[in-house]
């Protein structure tokens, strides 16, 4: 069987969708070497967002299903060799479900591994979420916060409808990664942790609970677009506090890394 297989005419797929940008060798969203795709849009609105500039509907790149395998296809040989593939992430990938279901569909077929990077925020659960489930090896869900009025207040919405994708993940017992962001005086102490492990510990879908240091890189952004950033002059949490946050995690579950 030929590395990368020949992309045949008649299964091209036109379906279009709009895009924030591609990053050709991602090493941080998921296994491996990935090639990633930034969707364009988003409705939460995370204090620390790096890509502030994803937020808006209507911006970023029209692009067709067809261009992004032809550009994956010529990096498949790095990512199969290290076990890796393709994310669609965001801005927030389930804007363009359909996008993510034809282009995922596309990379199995051409023997790519997916991952899906989606903050769980499902509006309303029609069959089209189940297909982009159906042909995503790999859901990495951002949990931002187990307690709701915190949630709105770091986030901008509720956490009604992500938790409820969690829940969903687990009846279907999807392959899972949880992401959860150490934002100190947010998501840095014990009874967050503690909630956020109460809550998963029973979902034997979820394979590995990964903790993201929160960073300040998505600063200049806001800057370069004319916002104030929410939480400028918040600095990293340091290795203590990821260490307690982690130890926390594991009394719930045997694989959490950061």
């Amino acid at each position: 069987m030929p590395l990368i297989k020949p992309i045949d005419s008649t299964e091209l797929c036109s379906t279009v969708g709009r895009i924030h940008s591609t990053e050709s060798c991602g090493t941080v969203d998921g296994p491996g070497i990935r090639f990633i795709v930034f969707m364009q849009g988003c409705l939460m609105r995370c204090q620390y967002c790096h890509n502030r500039d994803s937020w808006d509907l209507h911006a970023g790149t029209e692009t067709t299903v067809d261009e992004l395998i032809r550009e994956l296809v010529s990096y498949k040989a790095f990512m199969q060799a290290t076990g890796g593939g393709v994310t669609a992430s965001g801005g927030e990938a389930m804007l363009q479900p359909e996008f993510v279901r034809d282009f995922f569909t596309a990379a199995q077929a051409q023997d790519v591994n997916t991952c899906l990077d989606t903050n769980g925020y499902i509006r309303k659960y029609t069959d089209v979420i189940d297909e982009v489930l159906d042909v995503s090896d790999l859901v990495m869900l951002d949990l931002k916060h187990m307690n709701d009025k915190i949630h709105q207040k770091l986030v901008g919405v509720s956490n009604k409808r992500t938790l409820e994708f969690a829940e969903y993940l687990a009846k279907r017992n999807q392959k899972t990664w949880i992401r959860y962001v150490v934002v100190p005086g947010y998501t840095d102490d014990d009874a967050s942790a503690h909630q956020l492990g109460q809550f998963i510990q029973h979902m034997d879908n979820i394979e590995k609970v990964e903790l993201l240091a929160y960073h300040e890189l998505g600063l200049h952004k806001w800057k370069t677009m004319g916002f104030d950033y929410p939480l400028d002059g918040v600095a990293p949490p340091s290795k203590d506090t990821m260490d307690r946050i982690k130890n926390i995690l594991l009394e719930y579950k045997d694989n959490v890394m950061y």
